[in-house]
């Protein structure tokens, strides 16, 4: 069985570049990988992201957006995290069920118990082994963004209570949650990735 490690944060934390930089380091040391994302990672999921990011025009109630990325991480998860892990690959997965705690749970205001419910209905209590959450003071994050999706787009109120959820989770999760500074250079913040993966790895 793989391992899966999922990389979070807000807007412009850097975490889709740390997932790249990541998998080019596993593939070197010789281990197999799949890099994935949410919204996305399927077909479904591309014309679920294309809904919840493109049409910034588009009025989405809280609920039914977090109804679509539900079906996007049930689809998500059966055709392509689960067979990756049977095949004894590291998945590296750029956000996962903690962003929907984060942004639909904290940033909008829905039920934390029925987003609970919700994330292990579509996961079947698939949990990663490992959560990377980057974390960055919000001017940091917004500077960073281009602000050309609608989350990015939101007002740095909403991102501030994003960003609180997310450390919240941390909180209530140390074992699986390793927080990093979102501020040092790519080089620096990558090092500490490498030590945190390569130590998982070897206790597989």
């Amino acid at each position: 069985m793989g391992l899966l490690v999922t990389f979070e944060g807000i807007e412009g934390c850097g975490k889709t570049t740390q997932v790249g930089l990541t998998k080019a380091f596993i593939e070197e040391q010789g281990y197999p990988c799949l890099v994935t994302q949410e919204p996305g990672g399927v077909p479904l999921g591309q014309e679920i992201r294309r809904l919840l990011l493109d049409k910034t025009d588009l009025r989405i109630d809280p609920l039914a957006e977090l109804f679509l990325l539900e079906a996007n991480r049930a689809q998500h998860v059966a055709e392509v995290i689960r067979p990756a892990l049977k095949k004894g690959l590291l998945v590296l997965c750029d956000r996962y069920t903690d962003a929907t705690v984060a942004y639909q749970g904290a940033g909008r205001g829905v039920e934390a118990s029925l987003i609970e419910q919700m994330n292990q209905a579509a996961t079947g209590g698939l949990a990663p082994q490992l959560t990377i959450l980057l974390d960055c003071p919000v001017a940091v994050g917004m500077a960073r963004a281009r602000g050309e999706d609608r989350f990015e787009r939101e007002d740095a109120a909403f991102h501030e209570r994003v960003r609180k959820g997310y450390l919240q989770i941390a909180r209530q999760e140390p074992q699986r949650l390793q927080v990093l500074s979102g501020e040092g250079t790519q080089m620096e913040i990558q090092q500490q990735i490498r030590g945190l993966i390569l130590s998982l790895v070897q206790r597989r």
